[in-house]
């Protein structure tokens, strides 16, 4: 059997690049693909959440030692396909009141245009920073993958403070379901990644996303966080 894939394109006006010219992102609907790459992730979620109940466990345990009177899980709320607000789960790696440390932070970021980012964190735990670099505190996100809010693969989740100052042609970065991998994360240097080449690496997967990409993505990301670089 054929089966006759719809394309759609998205015109989106792209001031804020370097070209200043309107860009055209074409986007195939993919029902196939959308469907078993559904399928994968739900198996493959539910397997890893069973092997590593325990381990997850201990790491709940260790928090609460670490941050008496703090949940061991922190939700945030972020943006998925189509502008979509969803709870988002971390293992807490931040003290309790981190999120109102921010401001007095954002004059410190690294990261151009709308996301924040500071090698040295000082919200960051001891704990905090073992678990990130080994990227442990991103396992609960299996429980948003299950949930339908997230995919294995695909471009990270924004917040809403940061879709708030996205231009046009950023916003298509929600044309897709957001994952706990995608290309940038597997860069090397990523950190060092400005955000329009992070960008720019999300559209890129966008527009080759299919089952060879996601694979080839989950083995370097596998590997990525064998080599403790963490995502």
């Amino acid at each position: 059997m054929v089966l006759n894939e719809e394309r759609k394109s998205i015109d989106l006006n792209s001031e804020a690049q370097n070209t200043g010219k309107e860009r055209k992102i074409s986007i195939e609907h993919k029902p196939i693909y959308n469907f078993l790459k559904r399928t994968f992730d739900l198996v493959c979620s539910v397997l890893a959440l069973a092997i590593l109940f325990i381990p997850l466990v201990i790491v709940s345990i260790i928090i609460v030692i670490d941050s008496p009177g703090a949940s061991p899980l922190y939700s945030q709320i972020r943006v998925g396909k189509d502008g979509r607000e969803f709870k988002f789960y971390k293992f807490r790696s931040m003290v309790p009141n981190a999120e109102s440390m921010l401001e007095d932070l954002l004059p410190d970021n690294e990261m151009d245009g709308p996301a924040f980012k500071i090698k040295e964190d000082p919200r960051i735990t001891k704990f905090g920073k073992l678990i990130r670099k080994c990227s442990i505190d991103e396992l609960p996100q299996l429980i948003n993958v299950i949930k339908g809010d997230m995919s294995l693969v695909g471009p990270r989740p924004p917040l809403p403070r940061e879709v708030e100052m996205y231009n046009d042609f950023q916003r298509q970065r929600l044309a897709v379901i957001p994952g706990m991998t995608c290309y940038w994360q597997v860069q090397p240097r990523r950190n060092d990644l400005s955000f329009d080449e992070w960008l720019e690496w999300d559209i890129k997967y966008i527009e080759d996303r299919g089952f060879k990409t996601d694979f080839v993505i989950l083995l370097k990301t596998f590997g990525a966080v064998c080599g403790v670089e963490g995502i």
